[in-house]
């Protein structure tokens, strides 16, 4: 069925011009679509009204990246609901081209990072991807990782039939705070979710990132999810490395970020997954030794 874009409209407070709709390929939770409206063309995503938490948790983490100031996100315009859908109302950002874009990226992440706080995690839980992210604050970072990050995308992994609840994983579990010897984060604002699929450059050559999990963790989880699927080049570690320096443990550690993304990625699209997490949790073990 058609969204019902006047009833959208109502509730959004704009006029969106039902013909003018197109939908827009790219995602694989939500429908998407370019809509005129009389601000111009806006980006809207659609659920379930029932999946209306996932858009409004969307909503809430990029109104706190906006407000760090650094990198650019997408303008929230409106979310509700309207007549049984869910709505996500963003301002829509042509793409350009810049070749200067992925170390500005770097510079502006860094200066993201720096936005603390006082507890790792989230006023509220959100979502990566299709799963519920818990964000339970702690001043305790590896109680954080190991509870709301690895120990639950494994409960879920267990409950689908995956085995790898066996001894090198909870030996990975139970060691987790010999990987932070000599090594405390500060609760850094994290975007959560950032591969190469969830950031582009505007028409200005200015960076843009979207599609956050926002939460307060380890800025490293977000320098770790950069490397798991590729999009970023050596330009952009280069600035934010010059901008603030990775502890050099990251080099050891980002395998656990990888893990969690990974346990991800098996709970949601399946057994391909696998291997990849039986890999990752024998190198950390071995590094445990």
């Amino acid at each position: 069925m058609a969204p019902n874009w006047k009833a959208i409209g109502r509730h959004s407070g704009l006029v969106l011009q039902a013909d003018s709709a197109r939908a827009q390929s790219g995602g694989c939770i939500s429908s998407a679509f370019c809509v005129q409206s009389e601000v111009g063309q806006v980006f809207v995503k659609l659920e379930n009204a029932e999946q209306e938490d996932r858009l409004a948790a969307e909503a809430d983490g990029l109104a706190a990246l906006a407000a760090a100031g650094a990198v650019r996100v997408p303008q929230v315009l409106a979310q509700g609901v309207a007549d049984g859908d869910a709505f996500l109302v963003i301002e829509w950002i042509s793409q350009g081209r810049a070749s200067g874009a992925a170390a500005t990226l770097g510079r502006q992440l860094a200066q993201q990072h720096r936005q603390e706080a006082a507890q790792f995690g989230w006023h509220r839980d959100n979502y990566i991807g299709a799963t519920r992210q818990p964000n339970a604050q702690s001043d305790d970072w590896v109680w954080f990782l190991r509870e709301q990050r690895l120990g639950f995308q494994l409960e879920l992994s267990a409950r689908q039939g995956y085995s790898l609840r066996d001894s090198n994983c909870a030996r990975l579990l139970d060691g987790l705070d010999s990987f932070y010897s000599g090594y405390t984060p500060p609760p850094a604002l994290v975007h959560g979710d950032l591969w190469g699929g969830n950031w582009l450059v505007d028409e200005q050559g200015a960076p843009v990132i979207f599609d956050p999990a926002v939460y307060y963790g380890d800025r490293e989880a977000d320098l770790a999810m950069t490397e798991l699927f590729g999009g970023f080049g050596r330009e952009f570690y280069a600035a934010y490395d010059e901008a603030w320096p990775l502890d050099a443990g990251y080099a050891v550690r980002r395998d656990l970020h990888k893990l969690y993304h990974v346990l991800n990625h098996l709970n949601l699209f399946g057994s391909a997954y696998l291997g990849q997490a039986r890999s990752l949790i024998n190198r950390l073990c071995a590094a445990l030794a």
